[in-house]
């Protein structure tokens, strides 16, 4: 329910590689559940005011991801999160866990290190370093299908594998010059977008129907620091200005289910601004890899957002 009061919210802000991250700290009930899993569901019910009102304009924007810091359901994390955006709850988010450590580093919460952190889709350790860096590991990872095909009006045939990293994925060669310009990121969000239309008309999904609301392109990279280069369109519409965590993981289950990538094997995964993440298996079972992803987070902002129910566009304004 929408509060009728006054609220003032306190929140941190970072960028993942680019990716903005707005962890909320204080301000908000906590979510009622005894897993995160149960939390997601409560915060999604009950709190999706609070959830456009962070995220959504005019306090934010499309491509800013929103963290609510909650205590964890394992009694050895430092914290519990459920990770949204701008139209709703995520399964998981990597450059959001990152955002979140330094996070809770910079509240002198946690220290460099070690560390386990609950989230809606298992448990993930993240390790803290001074440099910034931060490399998190991740929930298990799967190819789900290889060599799906999707007619996409107006574009022609596309082939792609269906994977989860986290997140659901349709990964595919991108049919179009990876370019970090306004013209180049227009075109492929307008094909991303055709392609996840299709996706949802054939009745395409993830496992179980999972919905794949990821749309990850790869190209070329632009030089020797990586070995490929990602577009991903968010659930929002929006692009992922990081080279995306959970695609990532994706990526390395691909790889790996198709005998390209090893244990132990690094892949450098370059995203539309050319910032990378390495990503590697650190662990591999039949029909699956554990993967770790490592990039850099850094504080951004502290503010106090402030929520005044009379206030025209008190909760955000849903363009989405």
């Amino acid at each position: 329910m929408k509060p009728t009061k006054p609220q003032r919210i306190r929140v941190i802000d970072s960028h993942t590689c680019g990716e903005p991250t707005r962890v909320v700290v204080a301000g908000v009930s906590e979510p009622r559940g005894n897993s995160m899993a149960e939390k997601r569901l409560n915060f999604s019910g009950e709190l999706d005011w609070m959830r456009s009102a962070v995220v959504c304009e005019p306090r934010g924007h499309d491509a800013v991801v929103g963290a609510m810091l909650c205590q964890p359901g394992e009694e050895d994390c430092v914290a519990g999160v459920i990770f949204f955006n701008n139209v709703g709850v995520l399964n998981g988010c990597l450059h959001g866990t990152m955002g979140l450590a330094v996070t809770l580093k910079h509240l002198g919460r946690i220290g460099d290190g070690k560390h386990r952190i609950d989230t809606p889709t298992g448990v993930v350790t993240v390790e803290v370093r001074e440099d910034g860096s931060v490399t998190v590991g991740n929930v298990r990872s799967y190819r789900y299908q290889s060599g799906i095909e999707v007619d996409v009006p107006d574009w022609g045939t596309v082939w792609g594998d269906i994977a989860w990293g986290g997140n659901w994925f349709f990964l595919a060669d991108s049919p179009l010059e990876l370019m970090a310009t306004a013209a180049g990121i227009d075109e492929l969000t307008r094909f991303s977008m055709a392609v996840r239309r299709q996706l949802e008309a054939s009745g395409i999904t993830g496992d179980d129907g999972g919905v794949i609301d990821h749309i990850e392109l790869f190209g070329p990279p632009a030089d020797g620091e990586a070995d490929g280069k990602n577009f991903v369109l968010c659930p929002g519409g929006a692009f992922d200005r990081s080279p995306c965590g959970t695609g990532t993981s994706a990526k390395l289950a691909c790889l790996h289910a198709s005998g390209k990538l090893k244990e132990g094997d690094r892949w450098r995964q370059a995203g539309i601004l050319d910032t990378v993440f390495a990503g590697e298996v650190r662990e591999a079972e039949e029909g699956g890899v554990y993967p770790t992803v490592t990039g850099s987070a850094f504080v951004t902002a502290e503010a106090e957002l402030m929520i005044d129910p009379k206030a025209p566009f008190a909760f955000g304004i849903p363009f989405s």
